[in-house]
């Protein structure tokens, strides 16, 4: 099973940048030494929830920090770029990580982000399958034209080719039945577990994994993938006294995906939400939270209920200190990781 670590740089309170870039790569660097296999890189925009606009460029600037880590964009919001630029940063992004790049893809979620660019969120489906259609032509390396609903492309070849062949991998951010078998269809990867979803979510969209794997049998297989929210500590009332970490990033994303007047000054308003789930609750079913035993136990069910191949630990949570943030990498690493694998 692969194990990777997530990066959404996030700030609470509008930390400096200079700041936050430095701990993305101490914690990348972290990853690397540790023995993770990959880190992925969220893409969001215009709120300090998350301060990486372009997540290829962070994933070539932290590829030159690491040594061998994989990293990956989690995920490249397609609708809001042209998908003909985003190619062509896939493909650069390729050579300049020397073939170590893994390429998430989503249609995003946070309707300010499509506003502030002058798009419309309601136009998303179409402008993101009509951008995967573009951007898989347009790795091919071969000349290619396309004539869309969104997007009309004249003859054009694309510079510089990838490292990988045919193209990097391709992970597809999935809730819905339909979003899964359009992965799956193409042969790409599988990633599920918004900040909201419960263990039996999780295992929902692996039963309609299996069935459309089952069904479309793609050439070489796809890969399914989980992610949650984690802190390892040395004790579980260690680990569970930062549950307002958590919490923090559930309501700020929640507050986004819903688009409620949810940014203030730049800061997410990370508001208590209605019906909102207990502590007890929240630590069994939704985030991964305790001494390292307390970890291992929860992702051994995570893995059996979920059939997991790859694993994708949120360990930076809002603003909780760096120095907890590697003390929690390194208790993962030391003692949970080598019963997962």
């Amino acid at each position: 099973m692969l194990i990777s670590t997530f990066l959404l740089l996030p700030s609470p309170d509008k930390g400096e940048s200079k700041e936050i870039y430095a701990r993305a790569i101490e914690q990348a660097q972290a990853a690397d030494d540790l023995g993770f296999d990959g880190l992925w890189i969220a893409e969001h925009h215009f709120s300090s929830y998350g301060y990486c606009p372009n997540p290829l460029t962070m994933a070539v600037a932290l590829a030159g920090k690491t040594r061998r880590i994989r990293v990956g964009t989690g995920v490249l919001v397609l609708p809001l770029r042209h998908p003909v630029q985003i190619a062509e940063e896939i493909a650069m992004a390729d050579q300049l990580t020397n073939g170590r790049l893994d390429v998430g893809i989503g249609r995003g979620y946070q309707p300010h982000e499509f506003t502030r660019l002058g798009l419309e969120i309601g136009d998303s489906r179409i402008m993101y399958e009509e951008a995967v259609d573009i951007i898989l032509a347009a790795l091919e390396g071969r000349e290619f034209s396309y004539q869309g609903q969104r997007y009309q492309i004249p003859e054009t070849t694309l510079f510089p080719e990838t490292v990988q062949k045919p193209r990097p991998p391709i992970f597809v951010a999935s809730q819905s039945e339909a979003s899964v078998e359009a992965a799956v269809q193409r042969g790409f990867n599988v990633l599920t577990g918004g900040a909201n979803s419960s263990i039996e979510n999780l295992t929902e969209v692996r039963n309609v994994f299996d069935a459309q794997v089952k069904k479309h049998q793609p050439n070489g297989g796809s890969r399914f993938g989980i992610s949650r929210l984690m802190y390892v500590a040395d004790s579980d009332e260690e680990a569970r006294a930062e549950e307002r970490a958590a919490r923090w990033v559930l309501r700020a994303a929640t507050g986004l995906a819903r688009g409620m007047e949810g940014i203030k000054d730049g800061r997410p308003v990370a508001a208590p939400l209605e019906n909102e789930t207990d502590s007890e609750d929240l630590f069994d079913r939704f985030i991964v939270f305790g001494s390292p035993d307390t970890c291992l136990r929860q992702l051994k069910q995570y893995k059996e209920k979920t059939r997991m191949d790859h694993l994708i630990c949120t360990l930076w949570l809002a603003d909780l200190p760096q120095k907890k943030v590697l003390r929690s990498m390194e208790l993962f690493a030391k003692h949970v990781m080598p019963g997962l694998r």
